[in-house]
């Protein structure tokens, strides 16, 4: 018997339609529908109406060294601004003549993180090496020990205090808020209501009004003669504000651990606090990465607010520029700056999260 098939005449068939490369790409990304194609085109439109001209204000027409802001006048981006206030912008109001100790304290706290990023540090010797790296900064910073003259944290400003507000107040926050969640999560009345209060009081405020408290009240509750440095309750209150926030988002993460995983670590023999170490807490942290980065981005901006207090981060520093008579009228290029500078911090983190979520979540992959 004859196959039909091969009486009949087959049909031109036209040619495969580009489904790898650039062009793949864009078919399936970009042009995979007319409304998809529409919005490409539509943002594509946008960019070149943007992009141009600010690339002409920020680098084609900027004026890089100027006397005064007059001397911008009907140019691009004033960037001499930031070449002539680019010192007191860093370091604000701490010693000219010292000013090699913030800027090492600085290069200290990045190595710090940048050494936190490796997984193969984890754990005691990392530990160490940041108690080791706070107390180097603590040095510099204050001075009075090895030939170095004393600087009172009244003078610390800039972008060394928006490292030591940040990365301290996350440091010493993050272990608070794990014992915050677990807590919560106790079986003892008295710890759990303990922990449900201080998380539900610290949340239902403003940072600035726990700012103001520290700052404001607290000194008119301690005996007479008897002070806090400003920084240190200014410290205080960022990582109590950052704990209760952080231990909301733990607590989502021991939620959702399946009841067998404990259920294992009581047939192996494991006490509560070795369970929680070795088996709980691991896979916890690793479910949460993204909302604990977003948590730790929102803290490391929120610093800005110590500017309420009478303390000079970076933003303040930047503010303060501002008001020399001969830079008026160059906000934009300062406030470009100072949006760089957090965006690059920003982004580095989010980056980083998103390297250990797709390290940590490849057994739950689907």
């Amino acid at each position: 018997m004859t196959d039909v098939t091969q009486q009949l005449p087959l049909a031109i068939e036209p040619p495969p339609r580009a489904a790898s490369g650039l062009i793949g790409w864009l078919r399936a990304n970009l042009f995979s529908s007319a409304f998809n194609s529409i919005l490409t085109l539509l943002g594509v439109a946008f960019l070149a109406m943007t992009i141009p001209p600010f690339i002409r204000w920020a680098v084609v027409d900027a004026v890089w060294s100027a006397p005064n802001s007059r001397a911008c006048a009907g140019a691009g981006a004033c960037w001499a601004f930031i070449h002539e206030k680019f010192r007191f912008i860093l370091f604000g109001t701490y010693p000219y003549e010292e000013q090699w100790r913030p800027f090492w304290a600085v290069l200290i706290f990045l190595a710090l993180i940048l050494a936190s990023c490796d997984r193969r540090l984890w754990g005691r010797r990392l530990v160490l090496l940041w108690l080791a790296g706070l107390a180097v900064v603590g040095v510099l910073m204050w001075g009075e020990v090895f030939g170095l003259s004393y600087v009172g944290t009244e003078l610390w400003s800039g972008l060394p205090l928006t490292l030591i507000i940040a990365v301290v107040g996350i440091a010493f926050a993050f272990p608070l808020a794990i014992l915050l969640a677990l807590g919560r999560r106790s079986r003892l009345p008295a710890v759990r209501t303990i922990c449900v209060a201080y998380i539900e009081l610290i949340r239902g405020v403003p940072l600035i009004t726990v700012l103001f408290m520290a700052s404001v009240m607290l000194p008119l509750f301690l005996p007479t003669g008897v002070t806090i440095d400003k920084l240190l309750r200014a410290q205080v209150a960022l990582i109590l504000f950052a704990a209760a926030y952080l231990a909301e988002v733990i607590r989502g993460g021991l939620q959702a651990i399946p009841r067998g995983q404990i259920e294992a670590a009581d047939a192996l023999g494991l006490g509560y606090w070795q369970r929680t170490r070795l088996i709980v807490l691991p896979q916890a942290l690793a479910m949460v990465i993204p909302p604990l980065v977003n948590t730790f981005i929102g803290t490391f901006k929120d610093t800005t607010l110590v500017i309420i207090i009478g303390l000079f981060d970076l933003l303040g520093t930047i503010n303060a520029s501002l008001n020399d008579a001969n830079w008026r009228g160059t906000s934009v290029e300062a406030y470009v700056f100072a949006a760089v500078f957090y965006f690059c911090f920003c982004f580095f983190m989010s980056r980083y999260s998103y390297m250990l979520e797709r390290e940590f979540n490849k057994g739950r992959r689907r």
